[in-house]
């Protein structure tokens, strides 16, 4: 989880694409290329009121925001909100149609934690993401000798994702949250993020060869490791031919607590947050090292940094490189990032964060990202900025990810301390607890309380669309063909998600089905939600996209075959021989023809 900064600069009103009014319900718009041609049906009420995923919850001041963006002059209105006003909701997959909440290990960035969905849940108006110390004993895999094993986590938590339920592609995403644990106490790793619907967070499989990729040029060198990738003629299942494609990712915060003694080459102390961009390909040669800052020309330049809160460049982190095997397939990603100062009020009530998302246009030129923290700008990073390595400000569908993690890479003691392990790391085991940072097994049980989430975009422009798969940027096909990857290979789910249950779980009376508002319970002693209510207790409101892109084919356009330059030439060469051959021939029998008739 990293994200990448954004600034300014930007098309003024009239140079932005805007929405045609519509009246009708139905409309359809063709996007017919040279070698294939494609429908797009388009259903969908006034484009300028979309209401599909907001909770009617949200107060009515609350449906309309202002950039805080320097130079961004439009209008913009609420797509998505989540109040968590009711209590009692269940996140588990089939149970809402905003949120997953993941059963399953996390096996990435050497995770300590297990995802549970019963650690996840709404109370006294707010989502709390419970994370504790319960062992969970589970089947792993060993890379190396192939084989499966048994294994244990001591530390349980949650993760909730919007993850193929609802994507933006642009706009200003706001979330109230207070931190879990003390400020003081490293070792937990909240974060709230963003992600390319095209991989899904902790499911490896998915973001191999996808993540974080942010790039539609062609480059033969790294076109293995791109596996959507401009340079591809055919990119098959609804994708578009020569288009660069992956799943870049946008950490709106990642928070590092931890004793506040001073860092090398930073200005900052922990507590921090680190507000930062992952994107792919990353820079090869010459790069920082970490704990070091940047030799002058070596790094992403010209990065906006605020005044109000203390915030400097991110000397930890930048970047990863992507091993596998063979070779040719191992790339790098970067990470351009950011640290913020915070303090033990972020810890101990509700804070506002927030970024304002510009996409780049379809030839990946401009852009932006910006962070706010309470309404004070911290980091920003403009199109201009990726010059580095040609990569862009994301244009993907991106979604929402929420969840406290825990890594021995995040405010644990590094390097190991002396005669220490570090091979365990479990709190009541002396032989563990080594390893830990001061005052970790304090932290628990801890909770992460999110009081809102709020998603705006700018009104009838298209540059910023709501939706997982879009005309521009197709991800359901893709994802049908290559479902297996987005699937727990322990479970035995066949498919990535469930369908929404509406009702149908057992109660007793109708408060049990979320109140008379909500459901009632039926004769059979089952929920039955009322109209706008879904999940099976009829407590979550209903969400949905009030504009969808559903592909109809049409007759497949077969291009004329390619020939090689070189066969090419070698037919005008013969051809050139051919006609030379045949006129000498008709000279050398004028030629004759003359001699005979002068003798």
């Amino acid at each position: 989880m990293v994200s990448r900064p954004l600034l300014p600069s930007e098309p003024p009103p009239s140079a932005r694409h805007v929405h045609p009014a519509a009246a009708a319900r139905h409309r359809t718009i063709f996007h017919v290329g040279v070698r294939a041609a494609t429908i797009l049906s388009i259903s969908t009420s006034l484009l300028s009121v979309r209401a599909g995923w907001v909770d009617p919850d949200t107060a009515s001041k609350y449906r309309t925001t202002v950039p805080l963006a320097r130079d961004d002059d439009r209008s913009y209105e609420i797509v998505f909100s989540d109040e968590f006003e009711k209590d009692g909701r269940f996140f588990g997959d089939g149970f809402d149609p905003r949120w997953t909440a993941i059963d399953k290990n996390d096996y990435t960035n050497g995770a300590l934690h297990y995802y549970k969905a019963q650690n996840a849940g709404t109370s006294e108006g707010l989502l709390r993401i419970r994370t504790e110390q319960k062992v969970n004993h589970y089947r792993a895999f060993n890379e190396t000798t192939k084989k499966f094993y048994s294994a244990k986590k001591n530390y349980q938590s949650a993760m909730l994702q919007g993850w193929n339920k609802f994507c933006i592609t642009g706009g200003i995403v706001e979330i109230s949250a207070r931190l879990p644990g003390r400020s003081f106490s490293g070792g937990l790793w909240p974060a709230l993020w963003l992600l390319g619907n095209l991989a899904r967070g902790t499911y490896v499989g998915s973001s191999n060869f996808m993540w974080p990729y942010s790039y539609n040029k062609c480059d033969r060198s790294i076109q293995v490791s791109q596996e959507v990738s401009s340079c591809n003629r055919w990119n098959h299942y609804g994708l578009h031919p020569y288009q660069g494609r992956g799943a870049p990712e946008i950490d709106i915060i990642e928070v590092m607590a931890g004793t506040p003694e001073a860092l090398p080459h930073t200005v900052i102390t922990k507590p921090y947050a680190s507000t930062s961009l992952q994107v792919a390909p990353g820079k090869k040669q010459e790069r920082p090292v970490m704990g070091h800052r940047p030799l002058n020309g070596t790094w992403y330049k010209g990065m906006d940094y605020g005044s109000r809160m203390k915030t400097d460049l991110n000397p930890f982190f930048y970047g990863v490189t992507l091993e596998h095997d063979p070779k040719v397939y191992t790339y790098q990603s970067d990470a351009i990032s950011a640290n913020t100062q915070l303090d033990e009020t972020h810890f101990d009530r509700q804070h506002v964060y927030r970024i304002e998302w510009e996409p780049a246009d379809s030839d990946g030129v401009g852009g932006y990202v910006k962070w706010f923290i309470d309404g004070d700008f911290v980091y920003g990073i403009d199109g201009d900025n990726l010059a580095l390595t040609d990569t862009m400000i994301p244009n993907e569908p991106m979604y929402l990810l929420l969840n406290t993690a825990m890594s021995k890479t995040w405010s644990f003691p590094l390097p190991c301390p002396p005669g220490c392990s570090c091979k365990c790391f479990e709190c009541g085991d002396k032989k563990c607890e080594c390893g830990l940072p001061p005052g970790f097994c304090d932290n628990f049980p801890n909770s992460f309380d999110i009081d809102y989430v709020r998603v705006y975009q700018a009104v009838n422009d298209t540059n910023q669309k709501v939706g997982c798969s879009t005309d521009t940027h197709p991800t359901k096909k893709f994802i049908e063909a290559h479902k297996k990857r987005y699937i727990d290979s322990l479970s035995e789910d066949k498919e990535p998600l469930k369908k929404i249950r509406v009702g149908g779980n057992r109660c007793d009376n109708d408060e049990n089905c979320g109140g008379s508002r909500h459901g009632v319970c039926n004769i059979d002693k089952t929920c039955e939600c009322l109209k706008g209510f879904t999940g099976p207790l009829c407590l979550a409101y209903d969400g949905f996209d009030d504009v969808t892109y559903d592909e109809i084919p049409l007759p497949f356009i077969v291009d004329p075959p390619l020939i090689p330059f070189s066969l090419r030439l070698m037919f005008v060469i013969m051809i050139i021989s051919v006609l030379v051959a045949t006129c000498n021939s008709v000279l050398q029998k004028q030629n004759r023809r003359f001699v005979y008739t002068s003798f």
